[in-house]
């Protein structure tokens, strides 16, 4: 019989690949079972791992813990409601509109807040760290300031107010601690540091709110109205709102300064509104605009001086258009208390820093000649 050395070659090398792929096959199952194996023949007891010891937390975040601890009580949870008219029933029922934050102001029961947060709003509730619940009245706003003043009725251990710190000394890169409800998770606590200050933005209304501390503490919708506290654990600030386009906290909040506060809440408590001091006179920011600019200088033209005023008091005069339609204009503010006014916006932030019967240094420009002159608001 004649036999084909090639064909014996082939197959001779066959099974030498199918011996190869049977014992890969079987290092590949034999790898599978290896958990098995070892768990069936040693067998080893159920015990959890030896904890390492850690030792004491470091000495700032003892400091953040204590300041958490001593601040959360006086830190509340407020939701909203809004009526809505079925129109085929015609029935009135409520539905929830949103949630937000709050400190306690006194042990009276007022509770700060942001006008935001209950704008709209037909009703409130207030929710204290123990789970207690209460309805609040609303008892004052002021937009311009973006605050809210609110009151309930606590009967007994009532949570203490904050201790009040001040604004006007703070420094960039100072430490920061926000506390709120973002996104309705109660009591939550972030951290960071004094970013800039004296900010301005644009509300949701069209509102500019002035003076505003900018931090990269972690701020989201819930925070608003929550505090702001320094290092020392002392009010400086209500979160107010946050810079982003996706509407989550992008590095950029902010908040209304302590002073301002303190200056707005015990007025809107005493009478249910925030009336800034005025000089009496009559500005528009469009005018001024033009005005300004063709004059070649920065200020705020004075169109008109009312009277009676403390601006007519002090002997500030307002522009004229004469029998021909020529228009001359008034004074021009430039300064007050030394600090520049470039816009009828900064005019009416840089008087918001005052109160009503203070006295102030105006400079101003009269037919191009500097001038002062003191006025009482």
């Amino acid at each position: 019989m004649w036999h084909d050395p090639g064909r014996s070659s082939l197959e001779g090398s066959l099974r030498r690949l199918l011996w190869i792929v049977l014992g890969v096959a079987a290092l590949l199952l034999l790898w599978q079972l290896l958990p098995w194996i070892e768990r069936t023949l040693v067998a080893p007891a159920p015990e959890p791992r030896a904890v390492t010891a850690r030792g004491d937390l470091a000495a700032d975040e003892k400091a953040t813990i204590e300041i958490f601890e001593r601040a959360k009580r006086s830190v509340v949870f407020i939701s909203t409601k809004q009526e809505v008219i079925d129109p085929w029933t015609r029935n009135v029922f409520s539905v929830p509109r949103g949630t937000g934050s709050g400190l306690i102001w006194d042990d009276k029961g007022h509770v700060v807040t942001n006008f935001h947060v209950i704008a709209g709003a037909s009703g409130a509730r207030v929710r204290l760290n123990d789970g207690r619940d209460y309805a609040a009245s609303l008892v004052g706003v002021s937009p311009e300031h973006d605050l809210a003043v609110l009151r309930i009725r606590v009967p007994f251990d009532r949570p203490p107010p904050l201790p009040l710190g001040t604004s006007h000394d703070l420094q960039v890169g100072q430490k920061v601690f926000a506390i709120g409800n973002p996104f309705g998770l109660d009591w939550t606590l972030t951290t960071g540091i004094v970013s800039a200050l004296d900010r301005s933005i644009t509300g949701g209304d069209g509102r500019t709110i002035d003076h505003l501390i900018q931090t990269d503490a972690a701020i989201n919708p819930g925070n608003s109205g929550g505090p702001l506290l320094d290092s020392a654990g002392r009010l400086i600030g209500i979160n107010t709102a946050i810079y982003s386009p996706s509407g989550a906290s992008a590095g950029i909040g902010f908040a209304v300064p302590v002073d301002t506060v303190n200056r707005v809440v015990p007025e809107l408590i005493a009478t249910g509104r925030y009336t800034r001091p005025t000089l009496g006179i009559v500005v528009d920011e469009n005018i001024n605009r033009v005005v300004s600019r063709r004059l070649g200088v920065e200020g705020v033209v004075v169109l008109r001086v009312e009277p009676g005023s403390p601006a007519a008091e002090a002997g500030l005069r307002g522009s004229r258009v004469d029998e021909a339609g020529n228009f001359y204009p008034g004074d021009v503010i430039v300064a007050i208390e030394g600090r520049k006014i470039d816009s009828v916006s900064a005019l009416l932030a840089r008087m918001d820093d005052f109160r009503t019967g203070e006295r102030v240094r105006l400079k101003l420009l009269r037919e191009g000649q500097p001038l002062e002159l003191s006025v009482e608001l």
